[in-house]
């Protein structure tokens, strides 16, 4: 290959910096427009979402940012198309222009209550576009500084383009708490939290800026001027089985755990410190910047050691840690920050005990459920307050109880009942079993007194090492994977699958699963399964890339 390659005299440092800060400054920009959204799922729920009960709204909202990687796959096969035949550049050139558009515009569009529906509709449209947009970035942004990198330090430089996810969500949780402190909570609420949203208009016209200013990638110049790139990349990705192959190993042996252990480690733990432990934001947000700016450090570190021991040895070191640290981290999490609640669920249990022909499944991201048997809003009342407990089979017929300890607490149906009397009804359950719990120790929030906010870290740390010890090596481990015709395409696909429909959906399935058992930590089987899975299949499928030429 080129010098670049083979690391030789005509390799210009300079060069490879530059290609490297270009790549990784675009990359860290989109990165933050997509988790702005991520991290303000909460008041995007109150403003778009008005009209839904709180637990659904939260959960259409946490759909909704799902969404936004269902349509990452989509991305990745038309900008892959577009990579491997037209060239890298233009291709994630024009991913920035779509995502920043719709980040800006997501900031201008009118609430719920402003104009109905179309708030919602527009939102969902926004986020669509994000996604797609996404689709294309990664692989265009990791293939074109690999191709520039020589192979001995290819997973150093790469590793930028990993920790740029990390600068992204520095930028946006820090652009967050500062409009919040800016303008005040209430004001956050009302207006404040557009304000993130615009300010990627800036950012946005400097990726453009020093995109405009790359040339192309070596490797796809030397294929064009032979005349060899590839003329129909998916038939050639997916089509023929060698390539196949490695795109499905490359989804199970790396991206599943990818997607489950990252997005556990950086999203659903925000969703599960705010929602079920009642930590205040202010302290959330704290506590994730410092675990995201020691992950930036991190991914550089362990792109940097798998050139020297190898790119599997690393990503498995990274999944396995997480798969060892999912349950007794979160329970950590929970004697940390909330040690009341803790406290608690050990001394008083919560039993529901009721007919299961009463009991709806208690997850409703639509709206639509009533929930107004005994069993629903004895269940809803909890769900809502964040509190775990056990189901117990009542006798048919019967209304439903909850026992707080000592203290039983019969519920009460609404079915059938005018919206005013059915309201009133719900009302005064809630407040028997929130009395009940008051009495039991149950905390209504967290309490900052009791707070061990180094503990809590120490936590966000072990996922952190986790998650980077696996992300920081994948963008060279992929790139090495495929051929140079079809690298763009092939290694996009798994790679948005796998984050995209695996890791996006992690905030989403695992609080559906919660809601649904009623047991906090249960959500947390969804990430776990998938890392498991890809840790055997990477353990005896997976091939070690490390100084592979890029030409062969």
């Amino acid at each position: 290959m080129a010098d670049a390659e083979a690391g030789q005299p005509g390799e210009k440092p300079a060069s490879l910096k530059t290609v490297v800060a270009a790549s990784s400054a675009g990359t860290t920009f989109e990165w933050y427009d997509f988790f702005v959204f991520g991290s303000l799922t909460g008041v995007i729920s109150r403003t778009f979402f008005t009209g839904l009960p709180e637990t659904a709204a939260l959960a259409a909202a946490l759909a909704l940012f799902g969404a936004g990687f269902l349509f990452r796959p989509l991305g990745a096969l038309v900008f892959g198309r577009i990579g491997d035949q037209a060239g890298r550049k233009g291709a994630f050139l024009a991913t920035v222009l779509l995502m920043g558009g719709a980040t800006l515009a997501i900031g201008l569009l009118p609430s719920y209550t402003q104009a109905g529906l179309i708030g919602p509709i527009l939102l969902i449209l926004m986020r669509i576009l994000q996604g797609f947009a996404l689709g294309g970035e990664y692989g265009g942004a990791a293939i074109y500084v690999a191709e520039h990198a020589p192979s001995n330090r290819r997973g150093f430089a790469t590793s930028w383009i990993q920790s740029s996810a990390a600068f992204g969500l520095f930028g946006a949780l820090i652009v967050i708490l500062l409009s919040r402190l800016a303008v005040g909570p209430e004001a956050f609420e009302a207006w404040g939290w557009r304000i993130p949203f615009l300010f990627s208009g800036v950012l946005l016209a400097i990726s453009v800026w020093m995109r405009l200013k790359l040339s192309e990638s070596p490797e796809f110049e030397r294929l064009k001027a032979e005349g060899k790139q590839s003329k129909a990349p998916f038939k050639e990705a997916f089509g023929e089985w060698p390539n196949l192959r490695l795109v499905l190993i490359a989804l199970v042996a790396i991206m599943f755990a990818q997607g489950a252990v990252w997005y556990t480690a950086f999203f659903y733990v925000q969703t599960f410190m705010e929602r079920f432990l009642r930590a205040p934001p202010e302290t959330i947000n704290l506590l994730m910047l410092a675990a995201v700016a020691a992950s930036a450090f991190l991914y550089v570190f362990f792109g940097w050691l798998s050139d020297r021991v190898g790119r599997k040895t690393v990503m498995l070191f990274g999944m396995t840690l997480m798969l060892v640290a999912y349950f007794p981290g979160f329970h950590l999490l929970a004697q940390t920050l909330n040690p009341a609640l803790a406290e608690a669920e050990a001394r008083t249990p919560v039993v529901v005990i009721a007919d299961p022909a009463d009991c709806k499944l208690q997850f409703d991201p639509v709206g639509r459920g009533s929930f107004l048997s005994s069993c629903d809003i004895a269940k809803s009342t909890l769900a809502n307050a964040g509190i775990s407990y056990t189901n117990q089979a009542g006798a048919p017929g019967q209304a439903a109880l909850v026992r707080v300890g000592e203290q039983t607490i019969p519920s009460a149906s609404a079915a059938g009942l005018a919206p005013e009397a059915s309201k009133a009804v719900k009302a005064s359950v809630e407040a028997r079993i929130k009395a009940a719990l008051t009495s039991a120790g149950y905390p209504e929030k967290a309490d900052p007194e009791r707070m061990n906010l180094l503990g809590a870290f120490g936590v966000l740390l072990v996922f952190t090492i986790a998650a980077t010890a696996l992300y920081g090596p994948i963008a060279a481990c992929l790139v090495e994977l495929f051929p140079t015709k079809v690298r763009y395409t092939a290694l996009s696909l798994p790679y948005h699958i796998g984050t995209g429909w695996v890791g996006g959906f992690v905030p989403f399935t695992a609080f559906a699963i919660v809601t649904a058992t009623g047991q906090l930590y249960s959500g947390l089987w969804y990430p776990f399964a998938f890392t498991a899975i890809s840790v055997v299949v990477c353990l005896l499928l997976l091939p070690e890339t490390r100084g592979k030429r890029l030409d062969t």
